[in-house]
């Protein structure tokens, strides 16, 4: 884990760091985190996902619960994908739910991400009723961060919503370094009526134009209710593909802290499109079509 002012301090100091990428600085309260400190992932704030069956995406790997495969080194939390026989599938690697859930927040990760044809991290949110609006898609969905182990420098930003399925999003890339070998932090600034994805403090995606397909539903929905934090790394799947024989093994999704925010003035909602799609220039990123 970086330290705050100290690794020993770090619990007692994080409430009042304030969010270094932030459209509002000032207005953001610590609620809740998690810096990977201890010697087991924490059964108080992360239950898994298990299984093998695709999850809609024709995945390949076997989601367990084992050590092998999600685990804290190094100050960190690794999830571990690796090829082996694993009930159905020739894969596995974890997925991890978060126990909470909020309405709204910043949402801050510090992470690294793998490389490698067919690998598909993901930093998403869920609704913790799936039924309110439909069912996916109508329910919604935030992917906060995702990436393809073959364009191991690009992360997207993306919402999912509306029956039939519609989504909106944005990609950025980094210019200079690396998001495998280095450090770099993730944050979503989630507003009533509004969504804002930051990439090392810069801005690279606005979102205020959704709709909901529900019946007597009203927006802002679906994003109008909490949703809790997933963290995995996928093989395979519609999107990256398979991996082939330039894939190495084993490869890690690690994350070195997560940190939830509230809002302190309580903002009004934002109606929808009300706000302008454009961002600032980008310094150390480039977007992306």
């Amino acid at each position: 884990m970086r330290p705050l002012l100290g690794l020993l301090l770090a619990a007692v100091l994080i409430p009042q760091d304030k969010p270094k990428a932030s459209s509002n600085p000032d207005d953001w309260e610590f609620v809740w985190s998690d810096e990977f400190d201890g010697k087991e992932i924490d059964p108080s704030k992360w239950k898994y996902e298990t299984g093998g069956h695709g999850f809609g995406n024709n995945e390949l790997q076997f989601y367990t619960d084992r050590a092998d495969n999600s685990f804290l080194e190094g100050g960190a939390l690794q999830i571990q994908a690796q090829p082996e026989k694993f009930q159905n599938r020739s894969y596995t690697s974890a997925k991890l739910q978060s126990k909470a859930a909020w309405t709204y927040g910043r949402f801050e990760f510090r992470a690294k991400l793998p490389k490698g044809k067919g690998l598909w991290p993901a930093i998403w949110m869920m609704p913790s009723d799936l039924k309110k609006y439909g069912g996916w898609p109508s329910c919604g969905e935030i992917d906060i961060v995702e990436q393809l182990g073959h364009e191991p420098n690009r992360v997207y930003g993306t919402l999912h919503y509306g029956n039939p399925h519609a989504s909106k999003g944005a990609s950025a890339a980094l210019s200079k370094g690396s998001l495998v070998d280095d450090w770099h932090e993730y944050v979503l600034e989630w507003y009533p009526g509004e969504l804002r994805w930051f990439v090392d403090g810069e801005l690279y995606e606005v979102r205020n134009d959704w709709f909901t397909s529900a019946a007597g539903a009203a927006w802002p929905a679906p994003f109008d209710r909490d949703f809790y934090l997933q963290l995995n790394l996928a093989v395979g799947g519609n999107w990256p593909g398979a991996p082939d024989a330039s894939t190495a093994w084993p490869q890690k999704l690690r994350l070195d802290y997560v940190r939830v925010f509230k809002s302190r003035s309580a903002p009004a909602l934002r109606p929808k499109e009300s706000l302008k799609s454009e961002v600032p220039a980008l310094k150390l990123w480039e977007l992306r079509k």
